[in-house]
């Protein structure tokens, strides 16, 4: 990765073009419907190539201040090179002036809080059974089957 060809761009329109790599991080397409409208999607290119997405969505039920990430993914043949990390350095740069706080909900599983906390994100707090009441199927991830959503935060 040239960090040199690393574009970040904002999308306002067609949003839905980007469900393949919206669904790699949230598998339901209703459930983005939800958000995706309402949220700023951001999009890494690397040398004119899409690498990675996510959903900035403000939350006022969280209190003044508050957005979320959601559906960060990236491309499953760029994983693990770092580009998933630059997005999230990139938003932080981006709300850091607008946010008291980001927060990020994810599945209890090893990999992704690590991924999380390695990026300077804190556990915060967790929503019981939230991926069997809300999904119309079971979700496995990295084996582990995801019952609560676990919410990490990063205060500015």
């Amino acid at each position: 990765m040239n960090r040199q060809n690393i574009e970040v761009r904002l999308i306002k329109e067609n949003k839905k073009a980007f469900l393949p790599l919206l669904l790699l991080a949230d598998e339901q397409e209703d459930m983005i419907d939800r958000y995706l409208a309402r949220g700023d999607l951001y999009a890494l290119y690397d040398g004119g190539e899409l690498r990675t997405t996510c959903v900035i969505t403000r939350e006022e039920d969280q209190g003044d201040g508050v957005y979320e990430v959601k559906s960060l993914a990236t491309d499953p043949r760029y994983q693990r090179l770092g580009y998933g990390r630059l997005m999230l350095a990139h938003v932080r740069e981006l709300y850091r002036t607008r946010a008291r706080s980001l927060l990020v909900g994810t599945g209890d599983t090893p990999r992704a809080l690590g991924f999380y906390k390695s990026c300077g994100f804190q556990p915060s707090h967790r929503v019981p059974n939230f991926f069997t009441d809300h999904y119309d199927h079971v979700m496995v991830e990295d084996g582990v089957q995801l019952i609560d959503m676990v919410y990490l935060r990063m205060d500015f």
